[in-house]
């Protein structure tokens, strides 16, 4: 889903995407000069692979997210939550697989082995 950045003033523009089933609700709005302030929540089940075993399992992801957006250039040091898109269109789908990517490449352990403390070893 894109938005044009001109698009987005300052009564809040609500809106809702699905991607890989997370899903990612909330609202779009101008925040200052050249600034949008994305406030969503971020929900669903997400597909992982446990890092000790190899099992797939599904785990729950259900979180705040806090973005600001920028349609130029920016060298703000307080504030590292910027995601610059120059070319005035706002890509929600990107930022949402950029979430979901970022959640897969943690560490993952299932519920088996989150569990063991024990040393874990297997040979093909």
């Amino acid at each position: 889903m894109k938005i044009v950045f001109d698009k987005i003033g300052s009564t809040a523009k609500p809106f809702e995407l699905e991607v890989r089933g997370i899903q990612m609700a909330g609202i779009l709005q101008k925040s200052g000069y050249h600034r949008v302030l994305l406030d969503a929540n971020v929900y669903g089940q997400l597909e992982l692979d446990c890092d000790r075993c190899g099992v797939t399992y599904t785990s729950p992801a259900d979180y705040a997210l806090k973005l600001t957006l920028s349609d130029m250039f920016s060298e703000d040091k307080d504030d590292l939550d910027i995601i610059e898109f120059l070319d005035g269109v706002i890509d929600l789908t990107y930022i949402l697989e950029s979430e979901i990517n970022a959640l897969k490449e943690s560490y993952h352990y299932c519920s088996k082995c989150d569990d063991s403390d024990e040393d874990f070893e297997i040979e093909y």
